[in-house]
């Protein structure tokens, strides 16, 4: 394309980063990088009651979480109050806007009259052309855009196709309220254009706002962006995506232990595909992303899928980087503090770097990680769980203290010399190995499961291992 691309995710800060807007983002971002352009942000806080810093600080992080950088500084759509009036006024000056004086009581009486009569229950153009010398004293009035009459408003929308309607069925809706105050309608239009913006991805939600907005646009005189409205995201049971299926921000998919590059892969595929992948690096993505192969109909957001693509995204990321995941998890988990007061402990950071490979085989998520983990910052002696301590019975007991006595011969403090050493002994002791394996697993670990235990001592260390063994020995 010629033009700069320019795209805007415009969210209200409600406390937290919806899914389907991190959706919505997602593909604002990959579209704006795809043609090398911008991706502004712009937090839409003009409902003073719930547009709190925390809330919108709530926002940044979870788009800085899941990897969406913006260009410039977030633009605050409270703070342009004074532009979006003035643009009124440009309207009122070249009559493509006016004045209307009917009180809240007459607009709902025209709306009953209305639905009485069978008609669409709307305003009915009472001050559409009458002079402001027939005012009303001491009324503020509310400024409504003169909407054409006959003929349709067009939006040839780049996801839906071409979307006409009727301009009988749209009304002269307020730009302005009698406080001064402007409408969400009239907002978005002017902070389009002055942003720059040349496409409007959003949710098919808005769908009937675009037509409205086109009309604005062109009230105004100015130029009107491409629009593709993107489906919606609904749950597993086909109705819209909402609390009772789960978790709907962010920042508890970040909680649950997703990592962003898996939650940003999932995403992508909700609702736009390329072929038959389903594992996207973000260079792909990028390079792939069209609006061409956003679908019209619903995604079905899949918990069990996207647990499997993160379970694929913990194996594949490199040991360094899952790390710093994982502490990025902690530190908005629950119990994390304590786990990562540990971590910064010594050289307990290497230490959890080092069982990392055995940990993330098992683990579909970072809480399932944590879990498995926990054997490496249990205090000693260990507490031990009911099915180690089964395990652990006298005989088990004997094979511990032997086993002791081969490990602490060895000279390498490797995961296949220590695997050989222990096989020999079951070899000579004629036992089969799990008959070994698993007094070892609970001494260990003080648990029945726990990631393979060759993964286990290497991670641990000699001399942690070797007391573990002791403890549990006599």
């Amino acid at each position: 394309m010629a033009q700069d691309i320019v795209t805007r995710f415009a969210p209200s800060p409600t406390g937290f980063l919806h899914i389907g807007g991190a959706r919505t983002a997602l593909f604002n971002w990959l579209f704006a990088k795809h043609h090398g352009g911008k991706m502004l942000l712009r937090i839409e806080d003009t409902d003073r009651a719930r547009s709190t810093q925390e809330a919108v600080d709530a926002l940044l992080d979870g788009l800085s979480w899941l990897g969406l950088d913006w260009d410039g500084d977030p633009i605050s759509q409270f703070s342009r109050v004074e532009r979006h009036r003035e643009a009124v006024e440009q309207m009122l000056a070249n009559g493509t806007a006016y004045r209307c004086y009917c009180s809240p009581e007459e607009v709902d009486a025209m709306r009953e009259k209305a639905r009485a009569e069978g008609r669409p229950p709307r305003y009915d153009g009472t001050w559409r052309d009458r002079t402001p010398s027939e005012a009303p004293e001491g009324v503020a009035p509310v400024v409504r855009l003169k909407a054409p009459q006959e003929g349709e408003t067009v939006v040839d929308d780049m996801v839906q196709g071409r979307v006409v309607i009727p301009n009988k069925d749209l009304d002269d809706f307020i730009l302005l309220r009698s406080d001064g105050t402007p409408t969400y309608m009239l907002a978005v239009v002017v902070d389009d254009h002055d942003m720059g913006v040349t496409h409007i991805i959003r949710g098919v939600d808005h769908l009937t706002n675009a037509a409205r907005q086109t009309l604005i646009f062109k009230a105004l005189g100015w130029d009107i962006p491409a629009m593709a409205h993107i489906p919606l995201i609904h749950g597993p049971d086909g109705a819209k995506l909402s609390k009772r299926h789960g978790a709907t921000g962010a920042e508890a998919y970040r909680e649950m232990g997703y990592l962003p590059q898996a939650m940003r892969n999932y995403l992508a595929r909700l609702g736009w595909s390329h072929g038959d992948e389903e594992i996207m690096s973000l260079d792909d993505m990028i390079k792939w992303f069209g609006m061409d192969a956003v679908g019209q109909s619903a995604a079905r957001f899949d918990f069990k899928k996207l647990e499997n693509l993160n379970g694929h995204y913990m194996r594949a990321t490199d040991d360094a980087e899952l790390l710093e995941h994982w502490k990025v998890y902690l530190s908005h988990a629950a119990n994390g503090g304590a786990v990562l007061d540990w971590m910064a402990q010594g050289q307990n950071s290497e230490v959890a770097l080092k069982a990392l490979p055995g940990l993330k085989e098992r683990a579909k998520t970072l809480v399932e990680l944590t879990e498995s983990a926990s054997y490496l910052w249990r205090q000693r002696p260990l507490d031990l769980d009911e099915k180690a301590l089964k395990i652990l019975t006298d005989e088990a007991k004997t094979f511990l203290k032997d086993l002791h006595g081969v490990l602490s011969a060895a000279t390498d403090w490797s995961e296949e010399p220590l695997e050989t050493a222990v096989k020999a002994y079951a070899e000579e002791k004629e036992l089969k190995l799990g008959k070994v394996a698993q007094p070892l697993r609970a001494a260990l670990t003080g648990r029945g499961t726990s990631p393979g235990i060759y993964d286990v001592l290497v991670a641990l260390g000699r001399d942690e291992s070797l007391a573990r063994i002791q403890d549990q020995a006599s």
